[in-house]
């Protein structure tokens, strides 16, 4: 029951994760990328410290520096996928921030000399012809919202990276109060150096930053972080990685964002990349028993 306890987490922070690219999207018609992060960051973090109130007492120096290091983490992956968003669609944005889980195998080989095996090489080299399809223009460019959207994949895989890796000896929740605080910090500084300080407010802009605060923010890492103590970890990488195909739906739903065959056939040949990746220990096990 554990191990379906923790998918069913995984399920809803990837639908939460999904709706986000669209309220990202919606909410830079209101506020700045810096603006919108400060109060999304801010408001899940005064929500997780009540709600989650006796999680503060484990707050340690351990917990503290490991927090803040996911925390600056994810306001860099977050300020380059909402600049990103600024001149890309959710959809071709949420399929590129997807490709995180192929870079994860990349990161433990830097950091630990973990061997790359021949099944992510594979899945690399499947999710590039992807990205090509659903990214390259016709003169063979790829635009500056496609390529942030790249770059905030890599800073996504580490903190997937560092999150497992923390959970494993800290409380989930401990570090996420944490992480979000600091990723607060981070934002409102950045207000701050640019002056890019808000004059209006609007109700719809307020309503945005309280959804992805509520749900996009607070609700999905919670059921991450928690989550991944209970999922196995394969599982786990390919249920999250459904937050593109939610990206996706949303944007067509609510957005009304058109899709041409090219990239349909982009998203499709990323998707696979990314199970496969996921499912190669499935193929070794039975090789190894057949």
């Amino acid at each position: 029951m554990q191990k379906y306890k923790g998918e069913l987490l995984m399920l809803i922070t990837a639908v939460m994760w999904g709706s986000g690219f669209v309220g990202m999207a919606k909410g830079l018609e209101h506020w700045s990328v810096f603006q919108l992060m400060a109060g999304r960051f801010f408001l899940a973090s005064v929500i997780l410290s009540l709600v989650f109130y006796k999680k503060l007492k484990l707050i340690n120096k351990t917990v503290l520096w490991k927090g803040a290091t996911l925390g600056a983490i994810l306001f860099v992956a977050f300020a380059i996928q909402t600049w990103g968003l600024e001149y890309t669609t959710p959809s071709k944005n949420a399929f590129l921030t997807a490709i995180n889980v192929i870079i994860v195998p990349i990161i433990a080989y830097v950091i630990y000399k973990r061997r790359i095996d021949r099944f992510e090489f594979i899945a690399a080299g499947v999710a590039i012809v992807g990205i090509g399809f659903l990214s390259l223009q016709d003169s063979l460019t790829i635009n500056i919202g496609d390529f942030l959207s790249i770059l905030c994949a890599f800073a996504f895989a580490f903190d997937i990276f560092y999150t497992n890796v923390f959970v494993k000896t800290e409380d989930a929740l401990a570090l996420t109060i944490v992480q979000f605080y600091t990723a607060t910090i981070c934002s409102v500084i950045g207000v701050v150096i640019l002056g890019d300080y808000p004059t209006t407010y609007s109700a719809e802009g307020l309503g945005i930053i309280v959804y992805l605060a509520v749900f996009c923010t607070g609700v999905a890492y919670v059921c991450q972080n928690i989550g991944m103590q209970y999922a196995n970890p394969t599982k786990s990488a390919i249920i999250l990685s459904t937050e593109a195909l939610f990206g996706t739906m949303f944007s067509v739903l609510l957005l009304n964002e058109l899709l041409t065959g090219r990239m349909i056939l982009g998203c499709i040949l990323i998707f696979c990349a990314i199970l496969f990746a996921e499912v190669k220990p499935t193929f070794k096990r039975k090789k190894l028993y057949s």
